[in-house]
């Protein structure tokens, strides 16, 4: 098995173990409503993540719609939680990867910088599910 193989299996345990940590309720409410937002200068999240691919990868929109079905929240939900170490917000994906550099981020994100710092009143709400949020 080679490396890569290896640190995937290890994102699929880790996501499955941290999903039971995190609230479906609470994702559903307040953490997908983010994926539809349209920030100044920047495309919404569903625009390149509903198109398969990567690990954040959303469910496609069934055909003549622009909401997802409860199961296809689920998906995402189990998606979603594969990118995020549950009580960590820092050390997590889904919110490191689209913070500008300057606020904490990495280095890329080819969506640009969803959030300019940690003070985003998205990145917050992200953040506190992350956190355990009921």
């Amino acid at each position: 098995m080679n490396l890569a193989r290896i640190s995937m299996a290890v994102m699929v345990m880790a996501g499955i173990a941290g999903a039971q940590d995190l609230s479906y309720e609470v994702y559903k409410a307040k953490v997908e409503p983010v994926f539809f937002k349209k920030r100044e200068g920047h495309a919404r999240c569903v625009s390149c993540h509903t198109a398969g691919g990567g690990a954040f990868s959303l469910q496609a929109f069934s055909p003549g719609t622009k909401v997802w079905t409860d199961a296809q929240s689920r998906k995402n939900f189990d998606a979603v939680s594969y990118l995020v170490v549950p009580g960590k917000p820092d050390e997590s994906r889904l919110l490191i990867h689209p913070l500008a550099q300057e606020g904490g981020g990495d280095i890329f994100h080819s969506g640009g910088r969803q959030f300019a710092n940690k003070n985003d009143p998205e990145w917050k709400v992200i953040a506190d599910w992350i956190r355990g949020a009921k």
